[in-house]
C-alpha cells in the first residue's frame, strides 16, 4: 500500500529480486556489424586489385559468419552473463586478419596464406568453443596449477631440439606443419602464475625483510618467493637459449604485473622495470643477432646509406609514411616490399599504409577494448585467483602489442612476435581465442554473481 508517497510494504512479503540484463542481443548485434566489416574489407581488396568482388567473397562471409555465430551460440548457453564486447572484438579483430593476409597473398601468388590462416582460425572458434562449453567455473583450473607450469616448461623446452628458423628456435616442425610451443606455454604459465600468487599473496605482501631501511618495501622471503622466481627464471633461460627474446619479455612482464596486482606494492613495477633495463642492455651487447636489431634500429636507414637498399624496418617505416592520415587504400600499398615478414611480424605496417592512421588509431583502440575489459572482469570477480588470471591474461594482449607495434614503428627494437590475432600465425590465431574464452568465462562469473540478489 502506498501511504503520503511512501510504498509500505507488508511483513512477510518477500523483497524483491534484481535481474540483470543478459545482453546477448547486444553481442549478436555487433558480431553482425564484424562480420559484415571484415566482408566489406574482402571485397574492397579484390575491388582495388582486380576492379571485380573476388569469387570467393561469399564463401569466405559465410564461412566467417558461421564460426562466429557458433561462438555466440556457445556464450548463450554456457556464459549468459559474460561482456557483450569480447566476443564480437575478436570476431573482427581475426576477420581483419585475414583481409590483410589475403590482400599481400595476391603479391605473392606462390605463398598463400590466406586459406591456411582460415583453418587454424576454425580451430581457434572451436577450441574457444570447447572452452565455454566445459569450462563451467574459471577457479577448476586453480587445482591443476602445477601440470600447467610443467606442460608450459615442456612446451618451452621442446624447440631446442629442431632446426633454427630465421635465427630463432621457436618452431617445431613435423610433416609441413609448424607449431610454436612458446605461444601455449603463455596461457599455461599465466594460469600457474595467478594460482600461486593467489594462495600466497599475503605472505608475498607482508612478510619478509625491508630492502632499504628508510623504505616501506619489503622483499618476501625466499620459501614464498623462489619457487615461482625458479619457474620464471627457467622458462626466460630456455626461451634466450631459443633467442626469443620477445616471449622472454612478455613472461618478464606478465611475473611483475602479476606481482603487483597481488601484493599492491607499486615497489614491483620499479624493481621490474630496473631489471629489464638491465637484461635488454646486456643481451643486446651480448647476443650478435640482438645486438644487430639494436642496431638496425638506432640505425634504421644506414643500409641505404651503405648502398645495400632498405631493410625491413626502414621498409615498415616507409609504409608507415606513405599511409599519412587516411591511408593508400586497402589494396593499393606496396608494403609486400617488406620481405619474408610482411604477413607476421610486420603486418601492422600493411594496416597502417592502407588504412592510414585513422584505421590504425582504430585497430589500437579495439586491443584496448579488449584489454580493458579483461581488467574490467578481473576487478569485478571476487576471487582472487580469477582477478589475477582476468589480469594475466588481457596484460599477455597489452604486452604483444606493445611490444610488435612499438618495433615496427621503431619505438624500441623488433623483437620477432605475432600481432594478436592480425597476423600470419596458426599457435598464436589459437592461442589468443583460447585467452578470449577464458575472460568469457571469467567475466560470467564476475556478473553473474550478481543476479538474481534482493534489490535494494
Amino acid at each position: 500500500m502506498t501511504k503520503a508517497g511512501i510504498t509500505m510494504v507488508r511483513a512477510g512479503t518477500p523483497a524483491p529480486v534484481a535481474r540483470l540484463p543478459r545482453r546477448r542481443g547486444i553481442e549478436l548485434a555487433l558480431i553482425v556489424v564484424a562480420v559484415f566489416l571484415s566482408v566489406y574489407g574482402y571485397c574492397d581488396v579484390g575491388l582495388a586489385k582486380n576492379g571485380t568482388v573476388p569469387p570467393g567473397a561469399a564463401g569466405y562471409g559465410a564461412g566467417l559468419g558461421v564460426l562466429a555465430l557458433l561462438a555466440h551460440l556457445a556464450v548463450r548457453l554456457r556464459a549468459p552473463y559474460a561482456d557483450p564486447l569480447l566476443l564480437p572484438i575478436g570476431v573482427l579483430l581475426n576477420g581483419l586478419g585475414l583481409v590483410l593476409i589475403y590482400r599481400l597473398d595476391l603479391e605473392t601468388p606462390d605463398d598463400r596464406a590466406a586459406p591456411t590462416q582460415l583453418v587454424w582460425s576454425t580451430l581457434g572458434v572451436a577450441l574457444f568453443i570447447v572452452v565455454v562449453f566445459l569450462l563451467r567455473d574459471h577457479r577448476v583450473l586453480q587445482r591443476y596449477s602445477y601440470v600447467c607450469v610443467a606442460a608450459a616448461l615442456v612446451l618451452l623446452t621442446l624447440p631446442i631440439f629442431f632446426p633454427a628458423v630465421n635465427g630463432a628456435r621457436i618452431w617445431i616442425r613435423i610433416a609441413g606443419f609448424s607449431i610454436q610451443p612458446g605461444e601455449f606455454a603463455k596461457v599455461l604459465l599465466a594460469v600457474f602464475f595467478a594460482a600461486y600468487l593467489a594462495a600466497n599473496r599475503n605472505a608475498l605482501a607482508y612478510t619478509g625483510r625491508r630492502i632499504w631501511r628508510f623504505t616501506r618495501m619489503q622483499l618476501p622471503t625466499g620459501r614464498v618467493l623462489g619457487p615461482i622466481v625458479a619457474v620464471w627464471l627457467v622458462s626466460v633461460g630456455v626461451l634466450v637459449l631459443e633467442r626469443d627474446l620477445g616471449t622472454s619479455l612478455l613472461f618478464f612482464g606478465l611475473f611483475v604485473v602479476l606481482l603487483y596486482v597481488a601484493t599492491g606494492r607499486t615497489g614491483w613495477i620499479a624493481v621490474g622495470l630496473l631489471l629489464a633495463a638491465l637484461g635488454a642492455v646486456a643481451v643486446g651487447w651480448l647476443e650478435p643477432h640482438v645486438h644487430g636489431r639494436v642496431e638496425d634500429w638506432l640505425h634504421p636507414i644506414a643500409s641505404i646509406e651503405a648502398g645495400e637498399g632498405p631493410n625491413q624496418l626502414a621498409q615498415s617505416l616507409f609504409a608507415f609514411a606513405a599511409g599519412g592520415i587516411l591511408g593508400t587504400g586497402l589494396g593499393l600499398g606496396h608494403s609486400v616490399l617488406i620481405g619474408f615478414a610482411a604477413k607476421s611480424d610486420f603486418i601492422l605496417a600493411t594496416a597502417g599504409e592502407e588504412l592510414g592512421l585513422a584505421g590504425l588509431a582504430a585497430i589500437f583502440i579495439l586491443y584496448a577494448l579488449l584489454v580493458e575489459r579483461g581488467y574490467r572482469a578481473g576487478l569485478a570477480v571476487r576471487d582472487p585467483f580469477g582477478r589475477l588470471l582476468a589480469v594475466g591474461l588481457a596484460s599477455i594482449v597489452a604486452l604483444q602489442v606493445f611490444v610488435i607495434a612499438g618495433g615496427v614503428t621503431g619505438l624500441i627494437p623488433l623483437t620477432g612476435m605475432a600481432m594478436p590475432f592480425l597476423a600470419q600465425g596458426g599457435s598464436s590465431v589459437v592461442t589468443n581465442w583460447a585467452i578470449v574464452a577464458l575472460l568469457i568465462r571469467v567475466s560470467d562469473s564476475a556478473r553473474g554473481q550478481y543476479d538474481g540478489q534482493v534489490a535494494p
